[in-house]
């Protein structure tokens, strides 16, 4: 009888060693899983952590994680802003994010940020010019003059200014990446897969709070 309450504490113990275990958050390694920013990055509102997603319409790998993304960040503390920034490493490039800005302000990103992802990887349009998005923007809707003269208003422009300099300063290397209160950066090759990446970013926002 002794002999069998033994066995059965020790496999108790070891099942809460297991529970406990698994309980206990994830250790990330700065270095291998996230990384410093080239430099230290402004940020909106120095009383929130600031989520920065960087991104690129054209990238598949962006457009397959954008579901796990809205539904994430509906997780996120009162305390942590989440900010999409269309990233730039290219001419097309630079033509999305003005229509991303545009959109922002004519209060139609809500909208069309899905319609842009769905007409270039599932209906594989090619929408790469300033006149192939205003064909789409109008198609969608919207008016197209005003629109057009949003794209190229001085405060789109400056905002995809600010969006060049942050992609070009960040240290990232590709998309998607994160950037977690303008100090560390991550994606998906360091953490492991696009999934743990955005466990990588919960890690770091309690290190930043």
């Amino acid at each position: 009888m002794r002999i069998l309450m033994k066995a059965i504490s020790v496999w108790m113990f070891a099942g809460f060693i297991s529970a406990a275990a698994w309980a206990l958050p994830l250790n990330y390694v700065e270095g291998t899983h996230y990384f410093p920013t080239a430099e230290k990055l402004a940020t909106s509102d120095e009383n929130v952590v600031e989520v920065v997603e960087l991104f690129s319409y054209t990238c598949r790998h962006c457009f397959n994680l954008e579901e796990s993304v809205q539904e994430w960040k509906k997780t996120l503390p009162d305390n942590v802003k989440f900010v999409q920034v269309p990233a730039i490493f290219r001419d097309s490039w630079l033509e999305l994010a003005k229509v991303f800005y545009a959109a922002q302000a004519t209060g139609d990103l809500e909208m069309l940020h899905p319609k842009l992802f769905n007409a270039i990887h599932v209906e594989e349009r090619r929408l790469t010019t300033e006149k192939q998005l205003l064909d789409f923007v109008e198609e969608q809707g919207i008016d197209r003059e005003n629109f057009a003269k949003t794209m190229n208003s001085f405060s789109v422009k400056s905002k995809v200014k600010k969006a060049l300099v942050m992609s070009q300063t960040s240290g990232i290397t590709g998309v998607p990446s994160m950037v977690v209160d303008g100090k560390y950066r991550t994606d998906a090759p360091a953490a492991g897969s696009k999934e743990d990446m955005l466990k990588v970013v919960d890690f770091l926002i309690e290190q930043a709070r």
